[in-house]
């Protein structure tokens, strides 16, 4: 098989509608389009929401309530596996952090979650603590203070 002996399946192409052509082919003159009107210019037509002018229904619909996502905190994720990079007795800050490339940004704050297990004793400060995450750290006589 070479490739000038390659051709479509039957039916999988159609010839295309060819408009405009005269008397014989059904689509002269006006090419289907009918007489004047928006539809029949070129360019012309209207957007699927539009409504003819009337006042459009996310218009007419009342706004209700009020959403509070614009002033939600996020807080950059760190997780106890994290702090084993400490030496033992480090008071672990969120400048620390950064600066040793753990928190890229602080954003709204740091929160320590109590994923894996903490090896070292720290002094930790950060915007909070998930409650088994403070557990691990003062089970190893460590602090955890909130900021």
């Amino acid at each position: 098989m070479k490739l000038h002996n390659l051709y479509p399946n039957s039916g999988a192409t159609k010839n295309s509608k060819r408009v405009g052509r005269g008397p014989g082919s059904g689509l002269g003159k006006t090419s289907g389009r009918g007489h004047k009107g928006q539809k029949a210019r070129s360019g012309g037509g209207v957007k699927i929401w539009f409504e003819g002018g009337q006042t459009p229904l996310f218009r007419r619909i009342p706004k209700r309530g009020f959403s509070n996502a614009p002033f939600k905190k996020v807080y950059a994720v760190i997780n106890l596996d994290d702090l084993n990079k400490f030496e033992d007795g480090t008071v672990v800050t969120p400048e620390l952090l950064k600066e040793m490339g753990i928190v890229k940004k602080q954003l709204d704050g740091i929160k320590v979650l109590g994923k894996g297990n903490l090896d070292k004793k720290l002094h930790v400060k950060a915007n909070k603590f998930s409650s088994t995450a403070q557990a691990k750290i003062e089970k190893l006589g460590g602090k955890a203070e909130v900021i």
